[in-house]
C-alpha cells in the first residue's frame, strides 16, 4: 500500500491558522499524507481578522505552513487564493510568494477537459460585501461557539469518540442559516454559467459540498475548523470530497483492509448528499 493518497489535484480553503479553532493537527497529518500535482489554497488560509483582535500562534500552524512550502519547493503548484480573512494578500495578486502563485481567481481545467472558476466566494456574501462590522461581530460570536466545540471534543476524545463539530451541527438547524448556504450556492453557480464554464469551486461558508445546480457544478472544499475536509480531482477529472476526521495512523488497519479488497477509500466520498451532514460521513 502506498504511503500517500495520490490525487491530480487538491483543494482546501478556511484553514483558520492562528485560531484556537484551526485542526491544524489533523491539516497537518492531512498534507503528509497525500500528494498532487496541483493544490490550491483557497482564502482564509491565515486569520488576520482574530489576529487582530489577539495573537495566537502554535507550532502546529507553523509546521503547516512550512509544509505547504515544501511541497511547493518540491514540484506541487501551488495557488493561493485569498479570502475575507486574509485579504491583506490580495494587494499581492499576481506575484509569486516563494514558489507559490497568489491570484484573485483562477480557472482550472479537469483532466476530462471541463473548466471550473476556483474562486473563495466571500464576493458572493452580501453581509461581507455590505456590513463589514456585522460580519465582524458574527465572526466574534462564531469563535465562542468554536470553544465550545473544542471543549465538547476534548471530551468526545476521552470516551473514545472520534470528531464531531457542534458549531456545524447547529448552523445547520437554523433555518435562516440554510436560506444563506442555499442563496451562496446559487449565487456562485449563476456566476460560473454566466462565465460559460462547467463548474465553480469555493471555500467560505465552511459547508463542503458537490451539487448540480441548473447545469452547473457547485464545489464547495469546506474547511479546517469544522469539517476537516477538501476537494480532490481524481486522474479522470472526477471529484471528491475527502473528510479527515481520523488521522491517517487511527484509520491505518481500516485502509489497508479497503485497499487489499480494492474498495473505496474511507476518507473519501463522491456526490454527498446535500441532506448529510459532513461531519458524520468519512
Amino acid at each position: 500500500m502506498a504511503s500517500e493518497l495520490r490525487f491530480r489535484s487538491i483543494w482546501i480553503s478556511d484553514l483558520h491558522l492562528g485560531t484556537a479553532g484551526c485542526q491544524a493537527d489533523y491539516l497537518l497529518d492531512f498534507l503528509k499524507h497525500t500528494e498532487s500535482e496541483q493544490l490550491y489554497l483557497v482564502g482564509d488560509i491565515i486569520d488576520g481578522w482574530a489576529m487582530q483582535r489577539s495573537w495566537y500562534w502554535q507550532q502546529s500552524h507553523n509546521d503547516v505552513i512550512q509544509k505547504i512550502l515544501r511541497k511547493a519547493r518540491k514540484g506541487t503548484q501551488v495557488t493561493y487564493i485569498p479570502g475575507n480573512h486574509d485579504a491583506g494578500a490580495r494587494q499581492f495578486i499576481g506575484l509569486l510568494f516563494g514558489d507559490i502563485r497568489i491570484e484573485n481567481e483562477v480557472i482550472h481545467t479537469m483532466a476530462n477537459g471541463k473548466r471550473f472558476l476556483v474562486i473563495h466566494g466571500d464576493q458572493f456574501d452580501g453581509v461581507i460585501q455590505c456590513a463589514r462590522w456585522l460580519a465582524m461581530v458574527g465572526d466574534h460570536a462564531y469563535e465562542i461557539t468554536l470553544k465550545l466545540n473544542r471543549w465538547f471534543n476534548h471530551l468526545r476524545a476521552r470516551l473514545g469518540f472520534s470528531y464531531w463539530s457542534l458549531s456545524q451541527y447547529l448552523k445547520h438547524k437554523v433555518k435562516k442559516a440554510v436560506h444563506f448556504v442555499d442563496d451562496f450556492e446559487h449565487a456562485l453557480a449563476n456566476e460560473a454559467k454566466k462565465r460559460g464554464l462547467d463548474g465553480v469551486i469555493c471555500g467560505h461558508i465552511h459547508h463542503a459540498e458537490i451539487r448540480t445546480i441548473d447545469g452547473i457544478e457547485y464545489c464547495n472544499d469546506g474547511d479546517w475548523v469544522e469539517s476537516l475536509s477538501a476537494l480532490v480531482e481524481m486522474p479522470n477529472g472526477e471529484l471528491k470530497i475527502i473528510y479527515w476526521q481520523k488521522k491517517y495512523a487511527q484509520a491505518h488497519a481500516e485502509i489497508s483492509k479497503l485497499y487489499a479488497n480494492n474498495t473505496d477509500h474511507p476518507f473519501i466520498t463522491a456526490r454527498p448528499s446535500a441532506n448529510t451532514n459532513p461531519t458524520t460521513s468519512h
